[in-house]
């Protein structure tokens, strides 16, 4: 009788794995192996990319400081990463509505939802400009009027809308 009841829970997971894939292949989603799907409210940030503005998330970051007032996850590994594009914040005075600049955007060969973040600091003197992209950013850094600075930190914030 146990192996009866076998042979009948193996059919049944069988005839189960086969309705999952049918389920599968019309819906293209992977059944079960996400979880459910549940809405959670999450802060889109805006940051520029070549004068146009692109949404992303923010979820982990390998600063503790940062974790905490940020109020998402610390973790250590990211320090570890290298080659990731770049991020530019803009720290102290700023021109109005400035925002976060990005080194890259999904569709770029380049892109990687980790990145490597500059903080950006406008010398003495200058009146800021609105600042849109990391080639003006550059640029502004070559003729002296801002400096950039690495700031070993990568952050895990993957862009979610381009444009």
């Amino acid at each position: 009788m146990p192996g009866r009841i076998l042979a009948v829970l193996a059919a049944i997971a069988v005839a189960a794995a086969a309705v999952a894939s049918a389920a599968t292949a019309r819906s293209g989603q992977p059944l079960g192996m996400l979880g459910g799907v549940s809405k959670s409210p999450q802060a889109t940030y805006k940051g520029y990319y070549d004068g146009h503005k692109d949404g992303y998330l923010l979820t982990d970051v390998s600063s503790k400081t940062q974790a905490s007032a940020l109020h998402i996850n610390f973790s250590a590994a990211l320090k570890a990463v290298k080659g990731a594009p770049l991020q530019y914040f803009v720290m102290g005075r700023a021109a109005a509505g400035q925002i976060a600049v990005l080194g890259s955007e999904p569709g770029e060969s380049d892109y990687n939802p980790l990145w490597e973040e500059l903080f950006v600091t406008w010398k003495a003197g200058v009146r800021p400009v609105l600042l849109t992209s990391d080639n003006q950013i550059n640029a502004l850094a070559k003729k002296g009027k801002l400096t950039v600075k690495d700031a070993h930190i990568v952050l895990n914030a993957p862009v979610t809308t381009v444009g």
